[in-house]
């Protein structure tokens, strides 16, 4: 460490001191009680009796290794499922919709095209793209 790694160092240590001794007493018990309750917890860890996602938990608010009903049983992940096929099944349909859309928008092209009273050799000549451009903005 740097000397100005030091200095940062107790000035922090130094403000963390003074917030700590102007805090009231009954917020240090209450750390305290918190504390001391993680540390039992790490101490004698509870094992999971079956399967459930980490942080999840039950109906009734229990969580991981709690008791109660797991994530699996309570409907939870199958409606998550659920919801994720019906947007897959969604959004394939509205992708056949969209090209059976523009399928039928140049059959009607086609079809104003073929119905014109164009002669046939406007087809060949070089400004048919402009004809064809002057029916899109019809």
């Amino acid at each position: 460490m740097t000397t100005n790694d030091d200095e940062l160092g107790r000035k922090i240590a130094g403000l963390l001191d003074e917030s700590a001794a102007a805090m009231r007493a009954g917020t240090a018990y209450r750390l305290q009680l918190a504390r001391q309750e993680a540390l039992a917890r790490l101490a004698a860890p509870e094992r999971a009796t079956s399967p459930v996602l980490a942080g999840a938990t039950s109906a009734g608010g229990v969580g991981v290794g709690g008791g109660g009903r797991s994530f699996w049983a309570g409907g939870k992940l199958w409606l998550g499922i659920a919801l994720i096929a019906a947007a897959g099944f969604g959004y394939q349909q509205y992708q056949s919709w969209q090209s059976i859309q523009e399928a039928r928008e140049l059959a009607e092209m086609d079809a104003e095209i073929l119905t014109s009273d164009l002669p046939i050799d406007a087809y060949l000549d070089s400004g048919f793209q402009n004809w064809l451009k002057h029916l899109d903005d019809k």
